[in-house]
């Protein structure tokens, strides 16, 4: 199978560092604030990377973690009143909850940085030792950002414009602007723990660094996160890593996209971050997967609103046809390998979700074939996609009860929608494309997302 690596800039051949195990991390959540739909997809990916890896016959240590102290906590704990500590851990359960509900699996390993002061503080001293990082006189710690070389060797930065979009702090107690805190001074009312260099807790990057050190050693296979990490966060933990082992860190650098909503990058500034939460109030778990596995996992999702509407009629469809396959057939129990063979093709390019999502459009017209030529085979087509699929969390629900909650019934859409419905469907039968074009905006605009098929159409609440 191949992996894209962001270090090289291409697919590669994967290659475990130990033949049979892969060791896998994947930065998670800052608990400052609830989870969104970007914080939901990257955990998404990663646990299904996991389990196509798994697939493959690898044994899989996969850790994730939490950064439960840092700025934004800190800030939420003074404007809430509650102490750092206690909101962090507030946070971690309400996220965790949400996550149960989404169906993403545990990790192997769950790493906190609270839980690892005295791993952090301990390779911050060992790189002091090794001339790469220094205390400064106001108790902060840096890391000497000059005394590696090969700083900038993911991002492609130089030094001219590393700072770009980089919060520059306490200038006269560094060497250089560009060097970055491992350790800082506590201030009054922070939490804090003690130090060498007196009261304070770690810098961010410091944290993975040193809790992908405890949990793996020197090096690991795959390092994940969102492409937004890559600089300054990914570079800065392959600087602290490899100057205090000297050997590569992670051999895979994987990077998934990001969220835009309506084109727009999705920021709590522009007020259009979608909580999970609400998303699961509307929709279901795999609609929502099947939406955001539709893109490739290193491009952008763009989230307009027809997007879970649309992916939750799809997915609607499908039910509909598995329900009447197993209905029919109860007692065929075979299956069509060649399902799970071209699943596994698309999913060793790279992880191509969106590939191996694109078939079940003609999985599905099969099946609605077989069923009219009354053919056991759309069956057992129904049982290798769900056995195959189950690995991106889709079809796992009993196809009744999934349409009674997810179907939209008739008598819930409004007699005037279904109207311009009925004249959208009349204007399609006369090629009237452009009509068509208008009266779908006009639905939209009355709340409604239209999806066709060769059957007609279905409409969903937006």
């Amino acid at each position: 199978m191949k992996i894209y690596n962001s270090l090289t800039g291409r697919k590669e051949e994967f290659v475990p560092l130990e033949e049979g195990n892969v060791k896998m991390y994947a930065c998670g959540i800052t608990v400052s604030g609830e989870a969104h739909v970007g914080h939901g997809f990257q955990a998404i990916l990663y646990d299904i990377f996991r389990k196509f890896l798994e697939k493959q016959g690898y044994h899989v240590t996969y850790a994730r973690n939490y950064t439960d102290v840092d700025d934004k906590i800190i800030a939420r704990s003074k404007e809430t009143g509650i102490p750092a500590d206690e909101y962090a851990e507030m946070m971690i359960g309400k996220i965790d909850a949400v996550m149960r509900e989404l169906d993403v699996d545990e990790p192997t390993v769950w790493l906190k940085a609270t839980e690892n002061i005295g791993n952090i503080i301990a390779f911050i001293e060992a790189l002091i030792a090794k001339g790469h990082a220094y205390p400064a006189p106001n108790g902060d710690v840096y890391f000497d950002v000059d005394s590696f070389p090969a700083y900038g060797k993911l991002s492609g930065r130089d030094k001219e414009d590393m700072l770009d979009g980089v919060r520059v702090e306490n200038d006269g107690a560094k060497k250089n602007a560009y060097d970055f805190a491992l350790w800082k001074a506590a201030k009054a009312g922070e939490i804090s723990w003690d130090s060498p260099w007196g009261k304070g807790r770690p810098g961010w990057h410091i944290e993975c660094s040193a809790m992908n050190r405890a949990a793996f050693g020197d090096r690991i296979d795959i390092h994940g996160g969102g492409r937004d990490l890559i600089f300054p966060h990914h570079e800065n933990e392959i600087a602290q890593t490899e100057a205090l082992t000297g050997k590569q860190f992670a051999n895979y650098w994987v990077h998934n996209g990001l969220i835009k909503v309506n084109g727009q990058k999705m920021s709590k500034s522009l007020g259009n971050s979608l909580l999970l939460e609400d998303l699961l109030a509307k929709y279901s778990n795999e609609a929502i997967k099947f939406a955001l596995l539709s893109t490739g996992y290193r491009g952008d999702v763009n989230i307009t609103d027809d997007l879970f509407p649309g992916a939750e009629a799809h997915l609607v469809r499908f039910y509909t046809l598995i329900g009447r396959a197993e209905a029919a057939f109860p007692g065929e129990t075979g299956g069509e390998e060649e399902i799970d063979r071209a699943f596994d093709e698309a999913m060793s390019d790279d992880f191509n979700t969106a590939l191996a999502l694109s078939a079940l459009f003609g999985y599905f017209k099969d099946v609605s074939r077989l069923l009219g030529e009354n053919d056991p085979k759309a069956r057992r087509i129904v049982n290798q996609i769900r056995k195959t699929y189950s690995l991106l969390g889709l079809f796992k629900r009993d196809a009744g009860e999934y349409l009674s909650k997810y179907a939209p019934k008739e008598e819930d859409v409004p007699a005037d929608v279904k109207a311009v419905a009925e004249e959208r469907a009349e204007a399609r039968r006369a090629k009237d494309w452009a009509r068509s074009d208008e009266l779908r905006e006009k639905l939209r605009g009355m709340g409604y997302a239209v999806k066709d098929s060769k059957d007609g159409y279905t409409l969903s609440k937006i």
